[in-house]
């Protein structure tokens, strides 16, 4: 497992404090916000996909074909 080394300032330090008195320590609360802000970001470029899938009617067409080929679709 990687070390990261990071300058903080007043609001890092108490952000990360005040996450370290519910995740039990400093790398847990910073573990835990970097995972949480990925898993974020994941979830709205996720949706921005989805909207712009859904607005393209050539991609409806392949979705619902996949989905009849998977029998999940009629």
């Amino acid at each position: 497992m990687g070390t990261l080394n990071v300058r903080t300032d007043e609001a890092m330090e108490t952000a990360i404090r005040t996450l370290a008195e519910e995740f039990g320590s400093r790398t847990e609360a910073v573990r835990y916000a970097l995972l949480r802000t990925y898993k974020e970001r994941l979830v709205a470029q996720a949706q921005i996909d989805a909207e712009r899938l859904a607005a393209d009617p050539d991609e409806q067409a392949e979705m619902l074909a996949i989905q009849r080929f998977m029998g999940v679709a009629e």
